[in-house]
């Protein structure tokens, strides 16, 4: 008769091969773990948090009591408090007040425009401004060609008869300084006698521009 295992015996061959699978999945377990992006994402926000603070420290012994650094902190301080003057001893809001008071009518409201493009486009924005008043007679009430085209500059083209038409106010006064800047002044033609020559068939076209030009500039 074939003798059976002990009980002692079937136990420990139990135990060894749980054993053998108890280790199996913790093998695997561990395996899963190391190709799961998640965990290697977490780590490398653990570094990235390491580097910060590690950048945070270094920055910290920064000497602040260097003399040179504190004169560039106080000199870009001064600039950036520092109202910038663009024309006539003014700065860019003082200039577009100013301008606004020689504007009524369809004009009113448009100081801004006028001294903002007339700076971009390198245009005295008294001269400008005169040429647009004589043009459109908006120191009383505005032309037509203003009013309906939007055309302040009394400025040749197509879309309002023989002249120009602009979708807006703020669109014609940009195109008669733009128009201003390119075809006189960037050629020379500063003056209003210089730019009357060109610019108007009337040989009083001068003396009216200087005479708004005064009135502006002594609002």
């Amino acid at each position: 008769m074939k003798k059976l295992p002990s009980i002692k015996a079937f136990c420990v061959a139990l135990v060894v091969i749980c054993s053998i699978q108890v280790f199996s999945a913790m093998i695997k377990n561990i395996t899963i773990l190391s190709m799961d992006s998640t965990l290697l994402s977490t780590a490398n926000t653990l570094l990235e948090s390491i580097m910060v603070k590690a950048k945070r420290a270094s920055f910290k012994e920064i000497n602040y009591d260097d003399e040179s650094l504190k004169q560039e902190i106080e000199i870009v301080s001064l600039k950036a408090s520092s109202p910038v003057i663009v024309y006539d001893g003014m700065t860019m809001e003082e200039l577009a007040v100013k301008l606004e008071k020689s504007l009524n009518s369809s004009l009113k409201g448009y100081g801004m425009s006028f001294a903002k493009y007339s700076i971009e486009y390198g245009v005295d924005p008294y001269l400008a401004l005169a040429i647009t008043l004589h043009e459109t007679g908006c120191t009383w009430t505005c032309s037509n060609l203003a009013r309906s085209c939007n055309n302040v500059g009394g400025m040749k083209g197509s879309g309002c008869g023989s002249y120009a038409a602009f979708n807006s106010l703020d669109e014609g006064i940009e195109a008669m300084i733009a128009n201003l800047a390119k075809n006189y002044i960037n050629m020379g033609l500063t003056t209003p006698e210089t730019i009357g020559k060109k610019y108007a068939a009337s040989t009083a076209w001068p003396t009216k521009i200087n005479y708004y030009m005064d009135k502006i500039r002594n609002a």
